[in-house]
């Protein structure tokens, strides 16, 4: 049995939660999420069920996390980032898989920021804010605007 932290007004179905993980408040996580040691899950986050979150995850308010997405360790995902995951979204359609989207260990996605389905976000690389995300992240870019273009490297860390 993990401990971890849920606060008594949220949800959390699943059962892999890993060690020192806090699920703040009004957060929904379904059961077949599974979400590493010592994360941050704020307030008003959506969790889906074929979802994989790594150790040390922050994501911050208003996040919705769909099936399909992969999240490695020590990532940061900002306030109200957007994450899809259906490249035809039609009502009452659902496709037989999502595209796998992943974000790469140590990355950061910024306030605001859109990410497409199927994208990978490489290593340490950062989204900023309000930037939308239509093809992939090279590792240690900084990417910004609409479409999101790399405007920078990243010294590693």
């Amino acid at each position: 049995m993990s401990d971890f932290y849920v606060h008594p007004n949220a949800i959390c179905e699943s059962q892999s939660v890993g060690d020192g993980t806090r699920i703040w408040a009004f957060v929904h996580v379904m059961p077949g999420a599974v979400i590493g040691r010592d994360g941050n899950i704020c307030d008003q986050v959506f969790i889906e069920d074929d979802v994989v979150i790594g150790d040390r995850v922050t994501i911050k308010s208003g996040v919705q996390v769909w099936d399909g997405l992969r999240i490695a360790d020590d990532v940061f995902v900002g306030p109200n980032a957007t994450f899809t995951n259906d490249p035809f979204p039609r009502s009452r359609k659902r496709p037989e898989s999502f595209p796998t989207t992943r974000v790469e260990k140590g990355a950061s996605i910024g306030a605001n920021a859109t990410i497409l389905p199927g994208i990978v976000i490489g290593e340490q690389a950062m989204v900023g804010a309000g930037a939308v995300v239509t093809r992939d992240v090279p590792p240690h870019a900084l990417v910004v605007g609409n479409p999101a273009r790399v405007v920078r490297t990243l010294d590693p860390e």
